[in-house]
């Protein structure tokens, strides 16, 4: 997964908080045949443009936003939500009209009714253009997200403006003219939006064709169409149509999850990644957000360890920083990591108990490998029977173990002090002070913990046998 920490991002469009109203219900009103809710929580969160710059902010990219809203208590909590977030916000105030809001009223987690409180922008679209190109150069992507409520009006110049200093530029169309548009990076719309503006698309032939069509027409790096449980169609010029399954397993509610997908490729992008790899990303984080209530944002953690899962490293054995970028993730999700090392020449029962003893500490293990040159250093010559990556492969395939990591040392210390373990287990008869790497991780107030091993298991004794024999 890219460094999304290098992405710098600028977000332009229209911003509106979205309200959520949650209670019971239980009974009709008898005004009308309508359920009376009883409100027992409100919540607030930034939506449209707030809601992409407070995904990018999650995923770790520096952000900056600009807008337009009202001179009222809805923009104030707008501008210290995402302030908050880490998101640099530039609203242009217009004292004679209100923020936009969307207000959700919510039931058993099933939205109920929706209120907008909204009136188009009288925006002063020269200075808001002025605005945002004094921060072009501090960005490498352009998000133009728009909500058709009159924040932007100057798509063009804003286009042109970016595209002369080599930034990408990303916008989420709304409305049935799309060649305000014309010469963007990237336009994403959803498969009704698309068909707003080419017409019906009866199969996947017509699809093709009417995409490649607007394509060449917006004179457009590439095109990607949303479709829900569908999936997406990447259209670009560098290469062949690619059609990308939807990942979600159960959709739970769709807010939002245009923004989602706009955020992860422009953090993606503004990255590095390549455009194919930054759609994946963004269907992958699609799919995890059609499964949350409401407008959310994911964060980097969570990406990348849905990425794991979906590429199957999510467990197994792993270089020095993969181990320290998959320990970070899990500690986000709150789960408690536990280490032990040894060389592990031949695996027998006695190691299996132990491993799994220590797995039982905590939610993650960590098993640290002696490669052969410390292994013969500690056993003598002769030793090692089977090669470190031999031992590896053997151990990740434990149930009880979840990352497996070699080191070169006579002691894990180095380890120790870049993973900071909650437990450190060592098996045998070790006191506690005698544990390698204990006074390590005292100092930072993790535990350490002895484990018995099972009677008449030792890989030395079997190699006596072995050679007995």
């Amino acid at each position: 997964m890219p460094n999304f920490a290098a992405a710098r991002v600028l977000v332009a469009g229209d911003v509106m908080l979205d309200r959520y109203w949650h209670g019971s219900t239980c009974r009709i009103s008898p005004e009308a045949p309508v359920p009376v809710v009883k409100v027992e929580q409100c919540e607030e969160r930034p939506g449209g443009a707030a809601n992409v710059a407070l995904n990018l902010a999650a995923l770790g990219a520096s952000v900056r936003l600009v807008g337009v809203t009202g001179v009222d208590e809805a923009a104030q909590t707008l501008a210290t939500s995402l302030q908050s977030a880490g998101v640099e916000t530039h609203f242009q105030p217009i004292a004679t009209q209100p923020t936009l809001v969307k207000l959700r009223v919510i039931s058993r987690h099933q939205q109920l009714l929706r209120l907008d409180f909204e009136q188009p922008f009288a925006t002063d679209s020269r200075a808001l253009t002025e605005q945002i190109a004094s921060h072009l150069d501090d960005c490498c992507v352009l998000v133009l997200s728009d909500y058709g409520k009159g924040t932007l009006q100057n798509h063009q110049q804003l286009i042109a403006l970016a595209r002369a200093r080599g930034i990408a530029v990303l916008a989420d169309p709304k409305g049935r003219d799309f060649s305000i548009y014309q010469g963007a990076t990237l336009l994403t719309p959803n498969l009704a939006e698309f068909e707003a503006i080419v017409g019906h698309c009866a199969d996947e032939r017509q699809l093709l064709s009417k995409g490649t069509a607007l394509l060449a027409e917006l004179n457009l790096d590439a095109l990607l169409i949303t479709r829900g449980e569908q999936g997406m169609t990447l259209f670009s010029n560098a290469f062949a149509p690619m059609h990308l399954p939807a990942r979600a397993h159960e959709v739970f509610d769709v807010t939002g999850a245009g923004d989602t997908v706009i955020s992860t490729l422009a953090c993606a992008l503004a990255a590095g990644e390549a455009l194919p790899q930054a759609v994946k990303l963004a269907n992958l984080a699609a799919g995890i957000v059609v499964g949350k209530l409401g407008t959310a944002a994911i964060s980097a953690p969570e990406l990348r360890r849905a990425l794991q899962r979906e590429t199957g490293s999510e467990r197994g054995v792993l270089g020095t920083q993969q181990l320290l970028a998959c320990i970070e993730d899990a500690r986000a999700a709150g789960e408690k990591i536990v280490f032990t090392n040894g060389c592990f020449d031949i695996l027998h029962a006695g190691h299996v108990a132990y491993l799994e003893q220590a797995r039982a500490l905590g939610d993650r293990l960590v098993l640290a490998v002696n490669d052969d040159a410390s292994t013969t250093r500690l056993k003598g010559a002769g030793r090692p029977i089977n090669a470190v990556e031999r031992r590896m492969a053997v151990l990740a395939g434990l149930e009880a173990v979840d990352w497996v990591v070699s080191f070169s040392e006579d002691n894990p210390c180095r380890l120790l002090e870049q993973i900071r373990p909650d437990v450190l287990v060592k098996g045998g008869d070790y006191s506690l002070d005698g544990v390698v790497g204990a006074d390590i991780v005292r100092a930072y107030g993790g535990e350490v913990k002895v484990l018995g091993l099972v009677e008449n298991s030792s890989t030395t004794a079997i190699v006596e046998k072995i050679l007995i024999r």
